[in-house]
């Protein structure tokens, strides 16, 4: 008996040693002022929320970059408060269709806002304007270029040197092997190249686009932070906003539940940082993301990592 029961307690031990071990050491940016990266038992995951997207009801002409001012700033503002209430850190995904609104959308989310910035153009015409912005404006520190794609454009590259852009979102899509191990191959394939091109702070968005993928975008997260131990997400809600049967079978008020359930997934398997969708949705999302995070925080704790106050698990309540 006293030897089954060693056996028990060895395998315990074991398992809960290997919870977050990986055989790549985790690497940590830090992108104005925001810590994206390491172990998901010693930090919270980063939420990034979206602006100006696509009938983003703020936008009122988005060819031109107008909007409501005021009403972009109380949602910034909300995610901002959320933040602080739960010891998530949280950045802006800012995204434009043209060159004319990503300098409008730009200056006032980087004067208005002091998280990082992902800068979302919808073509890499945009994505380049903006590029030249960074330049004029000194945000090179402050911006994610998002993002590099298998079919990028040479320009692209020159563009974010000659802009001293340090950061890059790192798409890891396989359009003729679409699983973990496509997503994989394409990262290390294309990570040389933005090394090449003074890119130090790679962040690699590991590919949701529909429910079923974000199985594959999950397992991906594990295996790029075990091989090349370097920062990976995702967009969650790119499942969400895909599923066209989630209303009509579950009713409306299914959606709320299922866009913090898929950062939560995100959250759990250790991403480093989550595209979690519309600025608004910073109410259920953050909660459900800190409850996620606190509970790996208190594995760090039981393996004897010291307490940080600043934490969810001790923000929540």
């Amino acid at each position: 008996m006293f030897r089954q029961d060693l056996i028990v307690i060895l395998h315990v031990r074991v398992f809960r040693s290997r919870m977050w071990e990986f055989k790549s050491e985790q690497k940590k940016f830090e992108i104005s002022g925001v810590t994206i990266g390491g172990s998901p038992s010693e930090r919270p995951m980063v939420l990034v929320g979206s602006i100006f997207y696509a009938k983003h009801k703020v936008v009122k002409d988005m060819v031109n970059g107008e909007f409501d001012r005021l009403e972009t700033e109380r949602q910034m503002n909300l995610q901002a408060e959320l933040s602080d209430k739960t010891g998530i850190p949280c950045a802006l995904d800012v995204i434009a269709s043209t060159a004319k609104s990503m300098e409008k959308f730009l200056r006032f989310a980087s004067e208005t806002s002091d998280a990082p910035i992902f800068m979302d153009g919808s073509t890499d015409d945009v994505r380049i304007a903006g590029t030249e912005l960074v330049t004029e404006w000194g945000l090179k520190d402050r911006v994610i270029y998002n993002s590099i794609t298998p079919d990028f454009k040479q320009l692209e590259l020159e563009k974010i040197r000659e802009a001293k852009i340090e950061s890059c979102l790192l798409l890891a899509y396989a359009s003729t092997v679409f699983t973990a191990a496509g997503r994989i191959s394409t990262i290390k394939e294309l990570l040389p190249k933005l090394e090449e091109y003074g890119v130090t702070k790679t962040l690699v968005d590991s590919c949701v686009i529909d429910v079923p993928s974000l199985g594959s975008a999950s397992r991906t997260i594990l295996e790029i932070k075990n091989e090349l131990g370097l920062p990976v997400g995702n967009g969650s809600h790119n499942a969400i906003s895909t599923w066209r049967g989630l209303e009509k079978k579950f009713g409306q008020e299914a959606r709320r539940p299922s866009i913090a359930t898929a950062a939560a997934v995100t959250a759990t398997v250790g991403g480093d940082f989550c595209l979690y969708g519309p600025l608004h949705t910073a109410p259920y999302v953050f909660p459900a993301v800190a409850m996620v995070n606190a509970a790996q925080e208190q594995l760090g704790l039981e393996e004897g990592r010291k307490p940080d106050r600043t934490l969810p698990l001790f923000r929540i309540g």
